[in-house]
């Protein structure tokens, strides 16, 4: 089957789906109010120099300061070298985004021998602000385009380690020596397999155009300012996911359309017949079947084919995904049963990852497997699987408690905090006191507070379900307390009460100052 890229443009959201095989893979969503920053240069202040943490936080005009590690200021060109290669190969983390420094210190110089507090600083965002983390920033700016990506700080050649063919490898390594200014750095990507030398000259003249360009604003520029601004999310995708794999763009929004031919007849003139104008009178996600997709990425519970399932809870930097049989009951034994539902649910975990753009560490907790034969060929298929995505993951072996540890690159927020946003209701725990935990709390204050009340009753005002338990299952419970307190009990039911909450009102006179008509009300914290 085909292999689709979409384009749905608005005023209002801009939202991109790559589709494989007729399944959505890859989910991109941007809104003007919440513009991506990932790849933008600005003149920063550094406002915090921090010797213990050997980084410093940069105010580059954001709202949150930008956080900057000592090695995205200052790395050899063999550390540099090194750290590409630590990463699975020349260009393993650099392909269709900007290579960021590994967490691992190089030795070299401290952070308060690179950096004052107050010193004017040009940097790039390789992170978006995730939460309530400011963008993480770097010093080594880098510069894509459709087959390279222009390194200005590193002396360094980087290939795609995606391109297996050792011959084109040299050939386009000879190429980049002989066309490059002495002391730049450029990464071929993927995309440039079929690319000539005439390809490959063009991109290296726009990129070092574009970088003398950043370089004059730059001097001009005020501190905590925008110096560079990458390319929208439509042009962005289109250069990085619009490859020779992909048989059809299709876009729905007149505009947008004659801006993508545009670009795509300036960088890459041998796809320009494979882009098409959606007409059709049904939105262009329903037509195919993107929408039930979505909503299905925003699910935490996952079914598969075989009835099993997968739940996806994700923390502030964990995510933990649990397989269970669920309605597989399996045909000859239990260790088959268990098996054949982790082999499905690595493929439904890979894509899911992939999907969400979950990042960070990742737990997941496949069923427990007594044969080793079957961990290791569960580890194999989650390794193959974590091939097709384009962030870095790496994964360890499946544990003797069927736990696999594995971390992914978080370079944005994943679809679900993207889209979605913690319950005003719950406050984001996904639970609630239970009606009759909230009964029990209230007669637990009022017994706690009877030597207070001299009234004859007590007003309890209560949400209407847990008033409904205190009434009939509770009412035994309730005639109890007023013969104990010998005071009557008036509860009232209240609509726009939250089901945790309450009030308890009375009349005390425990001060002397006060009147023994004043109330008193007791509210739950």
């Amino acid at each position: 089957m085909a292999t689709d890229l979409l384009i749905n443009a608005a005023s209002y959201e801009v939202r991109i789906a790559l589709i494989e095989h007729g399944n959505l893979v890859e989910f991109h969503v941007e809104r003007p109010t919440e513009k991506g920053l990932v790849g933008n240069i600005y003149q920063g202040k550094v406002v915090r120099v921090l010797p213990g943490m050997q980084a410093a936080f940069v105010d580059i005009g954001l709202e949150r300061t930008g956080f900057l590690y000592v090695d995205d200021v200052h790395i050899s060109t063999d550390a540099f070298e090194k750290r590409l290669n630590n990463c699975g190969g020349a260009t393993a983390c650099c392909d269709s985004e900007p290579p960021e420094s590994l967490a691992v210190r190089t030795p070299g110089k401290s952070i308060e021998d690179l950096l004052k507090e107050g010193q004017q600083i040009l940097v790039q965002i390789c992170k978006e602000p995730i939460g309530t983390k400011g963008a993480r920033l770097t010093c080594h700016i880098t510069l894509p385009c459709r087959n390279l990506v222009f390194m200005p700080m590193t002396d360094h050649i980087g290939i795609s380690r995606k391109m297996g063919d050792e011959v084109l490898r040299q050939r386009l390594r000879k190429d980049i020596e002989e066309l490059r200014p002495a002391g730049t750095g450029f990464i071929v990507r993927t995309v440039a397999e079929a690319a000539t030398r005439e390809d490959l000259e063009a991109d290296m003249e726009f990129l070092l155009h574009l970088w003398s360009e950043i370089q004059d604003i730059a001097e001009k520029s005020k501190p905590m300012s925008l110096v560079y601004e990458d390319l929208d999310i439509i042009l962005r995708v289109v250069r990085d996911l619009f490859t020779p794999d992909v048989d059809r763009l299709v876009v729905d929004n007149p505009k947008t359309y004659q801006r993508v031919l545009k670009f795509v007849q300036t960088f890459a003139p041998h796809m320009y017949n494979r882009i098409f104008k959606y007409d059709q009178n049904a939105p262009i996600f329903d037509a195919y079947g993107v929408e039930m997709d979505i909503s299905r990425a925003l699910d935490k519970k996952i079914w598969l084919r075989c009835g099993g399932y997968i739940i996806i809870e994700d923390t502030e930097a964990l995510t933990v995904i649990d397989v269970n049989t669920g309605r597989y009951v399996g045909k000859n034994d239990l260790e088959e049963t268990i098996f054949k539902t982790n082999m499905q649910a690595v493929r439904e975990i890979a894509y899911q990852l992939r999907l969400r753009n979950i990042g960070g560490i990742i737990i997941v907790d496949f069923i427990d497997m007594e044969v080793e034969n079957h961990r290791e060929e569960v580890f194999r298929a989650l390794s193959e699987a974590a091939l097709k995505d384009k962030s870095r993951v790496n994964i360890l072996k499946v544990s003797e408690f069927g736990l696999v540890q594995m971390t992914r690159k978080r370079n944005r927020e994943d679809l679900v905090n993207m889209m979605c946003e913690p319950c005003p209701y719950c406050g984001g725990d996904g639970l609630l006191k239970s009606n009759r935990t909230v009964c029990y709390e209230i007669f637990r204050r009022i017994s706690l507070g009877a030597q207070k009340i001299s009234g004859p009753s007590v007003t309890i005002k209560v949400h209407p379900k847990v008033a409904g338990m205190m009434l009939k299952e509770e009412a035994v419970t309730i005639h109890h307390l007023e013969d104990e307190l010998q005071k009557s009990l008036t509860i009232i039911p209240q609509k726009d009460i939250h089901m945790e909450k309450y009030e308890i009102v009375w009349q005390s006179d425990d001060s002397p100052s006060l009147s023994k008509q004043q109330k008193v009300r007791l509210e739950a914290q």
